[in-house]
């Protein structure tokens, strides 16, 4: 299989490149990071107003019409520059179940605000507790016209900053998706600070208020839409770790050069270059993986086995690669103020969130059961 990039990709995954290579700078991450803010909005706006966030949109909420392959690239990119803006949550796990499933009306207001304003999405998919996003614990009752919720959802990513939330929930006929206004009443929001230090939201739904037409498709096909989703949240978070391993590898290669020991660079010594080589095989591979799986998705063929050995990868070649970078720069990779610690602290969220090593070989195992070699190369 061929995976070179068409023209039309080169120049989505260039722009995003130019853009974040230009903005995203240590001394601005760290002074994001000391004000507490993380998030940078003003390059999230001009990343808007270059149209990336509505890449695999329909044009007709003003997006470009690509697919997931092309928003992979420019995630990777977020990943490549750890560059702190609520891509993931937007155009991942918040646009895209509303794209697919939601109404011509649903998506012109609420896909539209983030194409051209850079409005902020998201979904609440995590509970305390709960390992199965489809299975969730909060639930939902009809009130009058539209329908009450109640229950806890944690990390929710950019979630202090979403507008709209896609909440799954429990309702009498099944699980049902509701796209949540974070301002309603019954809403409460806390803070809640991750590995990488983003941000994210601690959910309160007590009697929260929400309209009937802001159901996503009905209220017993839930699970089909949640589970879509993650699907494709998880090659996304792949996506975002191989950027993550490119860049390690980036500035580790240009450390060990420059760093001397003896009299040379240490690049020269023979267990500095197996290791960075290594790192460089793993992340390879690693892109290989997340090329196919997004490819599968974007191509409507089956991807489920591809996808957890994509995360497999992205969790363990990811993890690799980081530990290689830190030990690679020496003490100077324990120095918070040095712009390497980011990787690791990065490449460890994206490893566990929506599972690790462990449960993507699971799933792997229960690909091989049902359905043999066959149902292992999907």
């Amino acid at each position: 299989m061929d995976f070179s990039l068409t023209e039309e990709q080169e120049a989505i995954r260039d722009l995003a490149g130019k853009i974040l290579s230009e903005r995203v700078r240590h001394e601005r991450l760290l002074e994001l990071e000391r004000s507490g803010e993380w998030f940078d909005l003003a390059l999230w706006r001009e990343l808007a107003a270059a149209n990336l966030p509505g890449v695999a949109l329909p044009e007709a909420c003003g997006g470009s019409g690509f697919s997931l392959l092309e928003l992979c690239l420019v995630l990777t990119e977020v990943g490549r520059h750890v560059a702190p803006v609520p891509l993931f949550a937007s155009s991942v796990i918040g646009a895209a179940a509303i794209a697919e499933f939601g109404s011509d009306a649903q998506r012109e207001r609420w896909l539209r605000p983030l194409v051209e304003r850079g409005a902020v999405l998201s979904a609440a998919l995590s509970e305390a507790g709960a390992s199965i996003p489809a299975q969730p614990r909060v639930s939902a009752r009809r009130d009058g016209g539209g329908w009450r919720l109640d229950g806890e959802k944690t990390c929710v990513p950019a979630g202090l900053l979403a507008e709209r939330i896609l909440v799954p929930a429990r309702t009498p006929e099944g699980v049902a998706v509701f796209a949540l206004d974070a301002s309603a009443s019954g809403v409460t929001r806390e803070r809640q600070v991750m590995t990488s230090g983003e941000p994210q939201a601690r959910l309160l739904l007590d009697g929260a208020r929400v309209a009937g037409d802001d159901l996503l498709g009905d209220a017993a096909g839930g699970a089909a839409i949640v589970d879509w989703l993650v699907l494709r949240a998880s090659v996304a978070l792949a996506a975002i770790q191989l950027g993550v391993c490119e860049g390690a590898l980036r500035d580790t290669s240009a450390y060990v050069a420059q760093r001397k020991q003896f009299g040379r660079p240490i690049a020269t010594f023979q267990a500095v270059a197996l290791r960075a080589a290594d790192a460089y095989i793993d992340t390879c591979c690693l892109r290989a993986v997340v090329q196919q799986a997004a490819w599968r998705i974007a191509a409507g063929r089956p991807a489920e086995a591809s996808v957890a050995a994509a995360k497999w990868w992205a969790a363990t070649a990811g993890m690799r690669v980081v530990h290689s970078a830190q030990h690679l720069h020496g003490g100077i990779g324990s120095d918070m103020d040095y712009p390497v610690h980011r990787y690791f602290l990065w490449a460890k969220q994206n490893e566990l969130l929506f599972g690790g090593a462990r449960q993507q070989l699971a799933l792997l195992g229960d690909r091989l059961v049902e359905g043999g070699a066959t149902g292992a190369r999907a």
